[in-house]
């Protein structure tokens, strides 16, 4: 049994402030010098880049859709070793889960799905604007809606006065429930959105840290932090074995060097997959497409994952000699892999800014949001997955690619009848869907040998 605090951070549905009250307490923490962990519910890729900001830490990303269940607590093992503390962010609201499920317990997926298998403690964040004694009654429900579910205090948010503070206490004291903080109304905590989301920190830049600290700020001047470190240790041990990367991927010989996309452009990625990859044996060399004019040296194969390249279109285009070259990589049959923002950067454009040309379809911004977990299956083999092969993905996109898929379709699934999606073309791997490498670690044994016998003796640029 091992001791781990930990805390769940919920709210009753998007928008309450939950991403400000983890990402202050998870700075706030540090500030005291603890070792704190990051963690997010669901597939968001972007909260997560603020809590590494604030932690210091990777932060890491607890789906059971995309890994498992059995998977949750050896991840959340792994990610929080050597830590005091862990703060896990929800996902839009605390028993929010995939359409479909949870009729006698939690949603799968869900906020309290995960507060459930971690067996901790929940902090309900709630924005209070517009309601005092309704309070009570809103907390109530959620106290006792699944009663395996303990919200063991609350966090006001966006409080008005001195007077509504006062008369929000005392309905949070009639429904059993102790307030742990109340944040005052301003605007000073606000970080950028647009489309999909909040600006990721790695864009945000410096003002990323800036907006950071000012969450740390309010948190120490509005919450009880003694409260929070208490509860959090309220957590009983916990059983289980850590995830190791090791042990879930084969382990071949030599070096061969993947090129993993970063920078402003490409940060829809999670850190287990650079974890698999170097336990598989490649060498991970970091490359931004905004900055880089050439793929690293002896690169064997290409991981583009998702992001913004939309927000970054006109300089991406711009930057032809990088565009070029991972053409005629793609053309020499060499193994890629690209999600979401990685297919929009292998069109031929998006946007009508030139981009790869790797993929005869054309990408654009378009008005409908496509959003959802899908059950896949491989429809072609690739250097990723093989023909057949199943798994949970999910979409997140405000573009739309015409064509939607090649003539070897990367997946297919049922959603009104079977959609056939993305491309399979050479070695190329292209599609929307973003999946978890976690849980599906055969595909990083898969995709680091088709390296091999790439290398075969050299990779690009020998």
């Amino acid at each position: 049994m091992t001791p781990a605090p930990r805390l769940v951070v919920a709210a009753p549905g998007s928008g309450h402030g939950k991403t400000t009250v983890a990402t202050g307490l998870l700075a706030a923490l540090r500030r005291r010098s603890a070792r704190v962990a990051p963690f997010k519910v669901g597939p968001d890729y972007i909260d997560p880049g603020y809590h590494r900001v604030a932690a210091g830490r990777p932060a890491r990303n607890l789906d059971p859709v995309l890994v498992g269940e059995q998977r949750i607590l050896p991840l959340f093992h792994h990610g929080s070793a050597d830590a005091d503390l862990s703060v896990v962010e929800g996902v839009m609201g605390l028993f929010d889960g995939r359409i479909g499920t949870g009729a006698d317990g939690p949603a799968f997926g869900s906020t309290a799905h995960v507060a459930g298998l971690l067996d901790a403690p929940v902090v309900l964040v709630v924005d209070a604007r517009g309601q005092s004694q309704s309070l009570a009654a809103l907390l109530h429900g959620f106290r006792s809606f699944q009663p395996g579910v303990r919200i063991g205090g609350v966090i006001l948010n966006r409080v008005g006065s001195a007077r509504h503070e006062e008369v929000l206490r005392e309905a949070a004291d009639a429904a059993g429930l102790a307030v742990l903080g109340a944040l005052p109304r301003t605007d000073g905590l606000e970080v950028p959105s647009r489309h999909l989301g909040l600006v990721t920190a790695a864009e945000h830049g410096p003002q990323a840290s800036r907006a950071v600290s000012a969450m740390a700020e309010a948190v120490e001047r509005s919450v009880d932090l003694d409260s929070v470190v208490a509860l959090a240790k309220s957590a009983p041990p916990l059983d289980g074995d850590r995830w190791d990367p090791g042990a879930e991927v084969e382990r071949g010989p030599g070096r061969p060097v993947v090129a993993v996309a970063g920078g402003a452009a490409f940060t829809f990625g999670y850190a287990e997959h650079v974890e698999l990859l170097e336990a598989a044996g490649a060498e991970v060399a970091v490359l931004d497409p905004l900055r880089d004019e050439l793929l690293p040296e002896r690169t064997a194969g290409l991981v583009l994952p998702g992001g913004f390249p939309e927000q970054h279109a006109a300089e991406l285009s711009a930057n032809s000699l990088l565009r070029k070259e991972i053409a005629a990589f793609a053309e020499s049959g060499a193994p890629v892999h690209a999600e979401c923002g990685g297919l929009l950067y292998l069109a031929e454009s998006l946007d009508e800014h030139p981009m790869c040309g790797v993929l005869g379809a054309r990408a654009e911004m378009s008005p409908r949001l496509t959003l959802g977990y899908r059950d896949a299956v491989a429809a072609a083999d690739s250097p990723s997955f093989a023909e057949g092969n199943r798994v949970s993905g999910h979409e997140f996109h405000r573009t739309v690619l015409d064509p939607g898929s090649g003539a070897r379709p990367a997946w297919r699934w049922r959603a009104g009848g079977v959609v056939a999606e993305g491309f399979v073309q050479g070695g190329v791997h292209a599609s929307y869907l973003h999946t978890h490498p976690a849980g599906q670690p055969e595909a990083i044994s898969r995709f680091v040998e088709a390296l091999r016998h790439r290398n075969g003796a050299a990779g690009h640029g020998t």
